[in-house]
């Protein structure tokens, strides 16, 4: 046969045959590309996922923050009434017994009067003894509960503690503006004045 001699003519077969050969090749360019595109959407994806959970992270700890500094703040609060309920508690206790104290304080000045005048008095030595008996008793008893006596006579005068009701001329220059003489005995209760000592004062 002449090289001259035309190509045969195709037969539809063979052109099938021939496009399915080149068809891979195509496939594999345009693959890489799809394949491109659709990590970077998910790698977008993914991106905008992670910053949604720190948000909601940040959201989270900022509650958590406020959470803990409420809970720190009543703690504090709370703490501060209890002490606060308590001092009130201890203070009504306080003002009760000083109050009953001092409704007591008439019968030591009625006793201190009694013994003073069955001193001076001829009555037996029984009444004598008994009225001092309960007086020591009744002291006794409210010196634990925090009384004491202010001791006034001889003492320079002193307005903290004394009540000056009259004045005195003494011949002695080492009295003048101490206490000559005691009128009504004064007392504390646990170290505060509830009565002033009312007191003569020599000038």
């Amino acid at each position: 046969m002449s090289e001259n001699t035309p190509k045969e003519t195709q037969t539809p077969e063979q052109e099938v045959v021939e496009n399915e050969v080149q068809q891979p090749e195509a496939a594999e360019q345009v693959a890489p590309k799809t394949q491109k595109g659709s990590f970077l959407k998910k790698d977008k994806k993914d991106k905008e996922k992670i910053a949604e959970l720190e948000k909601k992270i940040e959201e989270l700890e900022g509650k958590a923050a406020k959470d803990k500094d409420d809970y720190i703040r009543l703690m504090a609060e709370f703490d501060n009434y209890r002490r606060r309920t308590s001092q009130e508690k201890l203070e009504i206790v306080s003002m009760a017994s000083t109050e009953t104290i001092k409704g007591m304080l008439p019968v030591l000045d009625d006793c201190e009067r009694a013994m003073q005048v069955l001193k001076d008095s001829d009555d037996s030595d029984a009444a004598k003894e008994g009225t001092e008996l309960i007086y020591n008793k009744l002291m006794s008893y409210l010196k634990s509960k925090g009384l004491a006596v202010i001791e006034a006579k001889g003492q320079p005068f002193d307005t903290d503690l004394h009540e000056a009701v009259a004045q005195f001329p003494v011949p002695e220059e080492d009295m003048k503006g101490k206490v000559f003489d005691v009128v009504q005995t004064g007392y504390t209760l646990n170290g505060k004045v509830i009565r002033f000592a009312k007191v003569v004062v020599g000038i």
